[in-house]
């Protein structure tokens, strides 16, 4: 059965759709806590990060471009190596969206709380967002949730609109800090340009927020059941937006690091304590007017992505039911504003979990970095074990040098769990895996007919996970681990285990009976409000 869902999206407003959703609150605190890491070498930790998340953005845009269907996502894993690797890379990739709609709202009652009002300063103190802070924030995540319980057709109208917002206030951020009070000495000799050592330059990459902050190039991908032409379309918005956005994040961090005082810096970069970096930087330069447009920021630029992300992970809950791996329930549809209005109730009683526990943007956005960098390793190797495996699929897109890509992709995503420290790194897998007797139970439900096919191709994620816990915790100090392997070699061993498994993977992928449900995915899904 054809699919009517109509694709009449074109290659810019694709592009702005993941601009508008990588700059969101990621720009407001990234380039302070990259340097509070890393020092004025963040500049370099933001080429990095860029440079891994464009390298596993191609294996999506191919993939996006062969199933161009809404939600795409959490389906490419179940196609390649069946149900297991499916869930468990839908479930990372459902974690690392959802958690972004609390740290959005917690973004911008955090960057309030420098307002030169006296309750302000109650929101936010020692680093925390306190019960008043919470009590707003969960707000802020109700307005999310409301304005796509009724459609967010007129919120995706706007989203244009929002996303040349999102540009111009960066741009004066950049402009007016860098005329006002720019310090070149703070960039430091060269001996203190890396104040922290290289390893704290990779740690910044994994956990600052840096890979947070370019996460948003999903959107093209999941939104390519609507792009007018798919094969062209989707490469041009996903690499156009990330090397956009790095281009805005590096002048950021340039901005950042040349507008402190550079009293304070002799200090140490990591005292560097801000409740809202940017405004409290305009105001201590007396730059009232860019303070004030960036308070304005602080609520436009994270709504915006946090009312987009409420809408894309109830979509995605709506994929997972469809999987068999969530209650029927989650799944269905109103029938006037076509929205899934369980699986919005589900995601928002998250929401709220999440923000209880994290109680600040800093602690979340390394939460999520680690969760994304997860949830992106099956990418490369599902795309390359469909081309082993599933040789007739029409490819409207097929990269040059995906061979090379793919592999690199899946190394660099390795190292950026690696260098997120033990143990933070133990914490996420066991996250990733506490979910799997939700799996096993509808498993059970359906049937264990095609299980071992499925079990067989899922060994090398089974394994992957626990050696890279085990690597983490052995490995060298600068990553937290006990020592037991030296700083440098152990990047070299996480490497070559990477690429190990990475080729395991690929050719334990196959023809799963799943890639017939793909051509009426579209058509279940078109009533989902974007």
């Amino acid at each position: 059965m054809k699919s009517s869902i109509q694709r009449n999206i074109g290659p810019v407003a694709l592009l702005l759709t993941g601009l508008g959703s990588i700059i969101g609150s990621g720009w407001l605190f990234g380039a302070w806590k990259a340097a509070k890491i890393a020092g004025p070498a963040a500049i370099v930790a933001w080429v990095i990060g860029a440079l891994v998340i464009l390298a596993i953005a191609l294996t999506y845009a191919e993939l996006g471009a062969m199933f161009p269907e809404s939600g795409g996502m959490v389906r490419y894993a179940r196609y390649s190596h069946g149900a297991l690797v499916g869930f468990v890379s839908a479930w990372a990739n459902w974690i690392a969206i959802v958690s972004v709609i609390p740290i959005e709202a917690e973004a911008s009652i955090q960057y309030m709380s420098t307002w030169p009002y006296a309750w302000a300063h109650a929101l936010y103190v020692d680093e925390s967002l306190t019960p008043i802070g919470l009590g707003l924030s969960a707000l802020l995540v109700i307005v999310y949730f409301l304005l796509n319980y009724w459609g967010v057709k007129l919120f995706a109208r706007a989203n244009s609109l929002i996303t040349v917002f999102k540009f111009i206030i960066p741009g004066a951020t950049i402009l007016g800090l860098m005329l006002t009070g720019f310090h070149a000495e703070n960039f430091g000799t060269t001996s203190s340009f890396a104040p922290y050592g290289w390893s704290a330059v990779l740690t910044a990459v994994a956990t600052s927020g840096i890979v947070f902050s370019f996460n948003g190039f999903q959107s093209p991908v999941n939104l390519a059941g609507e792009a007018r032409n798919p094969s062209k379309s989707i490469p041009f918005a996903v690499i156009g937006s990330i090397l956009l956005a790095l281009v805005i994040y590096v002048l950021l961090q340039v901005a950042y690091i040349g507008a402190v005082s550079p009293g304070d810096v002799l200090k140490g970069w990591s005292h560097f304590n801000f409740a809202s970096p940017f405004a409290e930087l305009a105001l201590a330069l007396n730059l009232n007017w860019l303070a004030f447009l960036l308070y304005v920021d602080a609520f436009v630029s994270p709504s915006g992505t946090g009312t987009t992300y409420m809408a894309t992970t109830s979509r995605m809950i709506y994929a997972m039911e469809r999987n068999n791996t969530l209650p029927k329930f989650l799944g269905s549809v109103h029938p006037l504003y076509g929205v899934p209005r369980p699986a919005m109730f589900f995601n928002l009683i998250v929401a709220f979990i999440f923000m209880f526990f994290f109680r600040g943007w800093s602690s979340l956005a390394a939460v999520i970095s680690v969760a994304t960098v997860i949830s992106y390793l099956t990418g490369p190797v599902s795309l390359m074990a469909l081309r082993r495996a599933a040789t007739d699929l029409h490819r409207p897109l097929t990269i040059p040098g995906m061979v090379i890509i793919a592999p690199f992709a899946f190394v660099c995503a390795s190292e950026v769990l690696y260098w997120a420290k033990w143990p933070l790194t133990g914490e996420i897998i066991v996250l990733m895996v506490v979910a799997l007797p939700v799996y096993f139970y509808y498993q059970a439900k359906t049937g264990f007919g095609t299980w071992g096919n499925d079990l067989k191709a899922s060994w090398w994620l089974v394994a992957y996970l626990p050696s890279m816990a085990v690597l983490s915790l052995i490995g060298s100090k600068e990553f937290g681990g006990r020592g037991l392997l030296p700083y440098g070699w152990d990047m070299a061993i996480v490497a070559v285990l990477a690429l190990a498994f990475y080729y395991w993977g690929v050719h334990t992928g196959y023809r799963t009976q799943y890639l017939e449900e793909r051509e009426s995915h579209d058509e279940i899904l078109e009533g989902i409000g974007h």
